[in-house]
């Protein structure tokens, strides 16, 4: 039973050091590619790759309302043709990257979420990505690692326990969903870019 506390209790005070701020951000960002129809694409490894495809789901169906845009979201790790080719031929390392490579668009939202940080195949899509102009979101842990330093918004969970780090994760995403649910409408911010909204909605 101490170990069931002590879980429940870490993960309560890690809950606790997320950014508020960012989150609501990212709410944001998400709520203005929806109705400029821009595309938004989610990616992980492992655990990650759990949420990336929650995630996808979530935003697609959970979100819709009459008289909005659905969401326009691809999981980079759900098509496993494409995945496992791209791994076999040109190396695990690139099976994100050369999808963004056919697909993505000027004013896209690129998501990546790797626990480490330091995953080198979502580190690789995310320098393709910044070859557009686009708004790049991490989901990280740890450190952070070189994502969290290279995206314009990290949503870093401080903590060093994995599964604290995924569940939290996981959570981010239904708290993101549900409050794109219940308030869909995003507030006006004129009609910039996404990646060049004012600076106080791309965070620190």
């Amino acid at each position: 039973m101490e170990q069931i506390q002590n879980y429940i209790s870490t993960l309560q005070h890690t809950m606790e050091q997320l950014p508020r701020h960012l989150i609501a951000d990212v709410i944001a960002i998400l709520q203005h590619a929806r109705v400029r129809g821009s595309q938004v694409f989610i990616m992980g490894n492992g655990g990650s790759a759990s949420t990336a495809s929650h995630f996808v789901c979530d935003l697609a169906k959970n979100t819709r309302r009459d008289g909005l845009p659905h969401f326009r979201v691809i999981g980079l790790t759900d098509n496993m043709a494409i995945f496992s080719a791209y791994a076999n031929d040109e190396g695990y390392e690139n099976v994100f990257s050369k999808q963004l490579a056919n697909l993505i668009q000027p004013s896209d939202i690129v998501i990546g979420i790797s626990a480490s940080g330091n995953s080198k195949n979502v580190i690789n899509a995310m320098e393709e990505a910044q070859k557009y102009d686009v708004t790049t979101i991490g989901f990280t842990g740890f450190d952070g690692g070189r994502l969290g330093q290279m995206v314009d918004i990290n949503i870093h969970v401080k903590s060093a326990i994995i599964e604290h780090v995924e569940d939290i994760h996981l959570m981010l995403e239904h708290m993101i969903v549900k409050t794109i649910k219940e308030e869909p409408q995003p507030e006006a911010h004129g009609d910039a870019p996404i990646s060049k909204l004012p600076a106080e909605m791309l965070g620190d």
